[in-house]
């Protein structure tokens, strides 16, 4: 991994690393100097050139450098689809299919990729790394392309005469252009990381739930107030790869835009063709570099040649739409196989949020039946103040300032308190008996 990143990071300018020392470096008088602006970075920055690794066909990987209009006219992109790949920038993933390049934002896995050749932004990042080796090990193994680069008669043949084992081992990548070969690296790590991910979350989540519902306090609640907003942003990040991959196993034409290779070989064959046209009237007739008169050419070889270039137009078109629609489905079948897998990290995220869910409602049960005991212990305790304060009245009574022929009995005092006491004890009883005809309190 060491001899990786030194082989792909650009090496560091010495008047870079100078300037950096020299701001770092403590002045004579102990006070910490002030911060030096690298200057040159700032400018290559604003000038749009950043670094990139390349990979092509043979695996072969290097850092180069380049700028945002010149990567433009490369790759026939326009500028809001580099702005998708953009570091700084924050933007949900995305599979685009250009003319010449098919533009990846899936995660930490942010590339460009052509008939040819897989640009990255070059990071330090470990997904990055992992995804350049990945590439390199597929693209190294076997031969890129060999079946896509025979001609279309072959390939029909092929589709024709294949049964069902052959359908099943044609989706291996031994079968799929340098493009998706690329796109399927993309589409693993990404998908990858973002089951590692909810693995992770699914790991720390159940243990805390479970001792929530045994112990509910304030630290356990908070952990699993940060937990459930992890969640959340995970559980959106997985649903919009879920949803970029369904959409484009929805559209045909997006997928038919991703046949990068077969296109470049159609242009190829067609340059061939012109040529050959070209070289066809250049014999028949007088040189192509010489001016032709309108009068010396007929116009019936006109119409003729007019004719036939319409004809042969509209037999490539209905050959490439026939054959589009019969490759597509190696695409399509790819497509379907990362979406299981994301769709399975979703559905787990799904349950684990339920799980959440159901532990909230849980804790919510507890809180309701403790504050109903709570408010039950509260009706005893007004009720037995009220009983009381009976005891209250009665001394009241008896401590005003008048004279009665009770307070000269020897025993007038007890029999007040028993008199009193089971007076008290009887409205309590009355009271509880209310509450619990009343459904106030359990039985």
């Amino acid at each position: 991994m060491a001899d990786l990143k030194e082989r792909l990071l650009p090496p560091k300018p010495a008047s870079a690393l100078n300037v950096r020392e020299a701001a770092n470096r403590p002045s004579a008088s102990g006070r910490q100097p002030f911060q030096v602006v690298d200057v040159l970075g700032l400018k290559k920055r604003g000038q749009g050139i950043r670094s990139w690794i390349r990979v092509d066909t043979s695996g072969n990987s290097q850092a180069i450098e380049v700028d945002k209009f010149t990567m433009m006219r490369r790759c026939d992109l326009p500028a809001r689809d580099l702005r998708l790949l953009d570091p700084l920038f924050v933007y949900p993933s995305t599979i685009l299919g250009r003319e010449k390049a098919i533009v990846v934002n899936l995660e930490q896995i942010r590339c460009i990729i052509t008939a040819d050749e897989v640009l990255l932004l070059n990071s330090l990042d470990s997904y990055v790394l992992h995804y350049v080796m990945e590439l390199q090990r597929r693209l190294t193994t076997t031969g890129v392309g060999e079946v896509w680069q025979s001609d279309s008669s072959d390939m029909n043949r092929r589709r024709g005469s294949r049964g069902f084992e052959n359908a099943i081992s044609n989706t291996s990548p031994d079968y799929l252009p340098f493009e998706f070969r690329a796109l399927e690296v993309a589409l693993e790590a990404a998908c990858t990381f973002l089951d590692s991910q909810a693995a992770e979350l699914e790991i720390e989540a159940y243990p805390l739930l479970d001792e929530l519902t045994s112990k509910i306090s304030t630290l356990n609640l908070e952990r699993v107030r940060r937990l459930k907003s992890r969640l959340v942003a995970l559980t959106r990040r997985v649903q919009k790869v879920r949803d970029e991959i369904e959409q484009l196993m929805d559209d045909d034409g997006d997928m038919a835009e991703m046949y990068l290779t077969e296109k470049k070989r159609r242009a190829e064959l067609s340059f061939c063709g012109d040529q050959s046209l070209f070289g066809y009237r250049s014999v028949d007739g007088a040189s192509i570099s010489a001016p032709v008169s309108p009068v010396s050419s007929p116009p019936d070889s006109r119409r003729l040649e007019k004719s036939l270039s319409i004809a042969r137009s509209r037999h490539e078109s209905s050959r490439s739409t026939e054959s589009t629609t019969e490759s597509i489905e190696e695409l399509e079948m790819l497509l379907e196989a990362y979406f299981v897998v994301i769709d399975s990290t979703l559905n787990k995220l799904t349950s684990l949020k339920e799980y959440i869910d159901d532990t909230e409602d849980f804790i919510n049960i507890q809180l309701d039946n403790v504050r109903n005991q709570l408010i039950q212990f509260e009706l005893l305790l007004t009720t037995a103040t009220f009983v009381v304060a009976i005891f209250g009245v009665v001394a009241g009574i008896f401590g005003m300032n008048f004279e009665i022929p009770l307070f000269n009995e020897p025993s007038a005092f007890h029999w007040v308190l028993v008199i009193t006491g089971v007076c008290g004890v009887c409205i309590f009883s009355a009271f509880v008996w209310f509450f619990k005809y009343r459904r106030l309190m359990p039985l």
